[in-house]
């Protein structure tokens, strides 16, 4: 996707706001045991999967907000593995999990919707040496939590 195809941030937004309000009841419908249990051998259970899109949040939060103060964003990779494994989300209620999911994303689509679209070329290098625009990382941060969602069978 060419840079002039992501949408403005308040689309982006509101598109993020959609995603989280829709997948709330699906993910309050699976229960405690469902939710403890990995998806397949060597999987996440869905606790691991919900605990990485609130650690996915942090992270983005952090470059969405950074990227508006700087010429470019530079920011450490994630360590997905590492951090699912350390906070020990299977040990959580799943209630819990899911509820600081469901606002922290519904914080960050009001810090996306809020961005002044002049920063959208703002480069962020982050995961390799080729900048990507912090555009991109908006778009794909919906794209990144609907692709989970459905793993877990809530499909957005």
């Amino acid at each position: 996707m060419s840079e002039s195809e992501y949408a403005p941030f308040p689309a982006i937004a509101a598109e993020l706001f959609r995603a989280v309000e829709a997948a709330l009841p699906g993910l309050r419908s699976i229960g405690e045991a469902q939710a403890s249990k990995p998806r397949a051998p060597g999987k996440w259970s869905p606790k691991q999967v919900i605990g990485h899109l609130i650690d996915s949040a942090s992270n983005n939060h952090q470059r969405f907000v950074r990227a508006q103060q700087v010429a470019e964003l530079r920011f450490p990779p994630y360590e997905q593995d590492h951090w699912v494994e350390c906070q020990h989300c299977g040990d959580r209620p799943w209630d819990g999990l899911v509820t600081l999911w469901h606002s922290y994303n519904r914080h960050l689509a009001h810090v996306i919707g809020n961005i002044p679209e002049e920063r959208r070329h703002v480069p962020c290098i982050i995961e390799s040496t080729t900048p990507v625009t912090l555009a991109f990382l908006a778009s794909d941060y919906g794209a990144h939590l609907r692709h989970h969602l459905a793993q877990l069978g809530v499909i957005v």
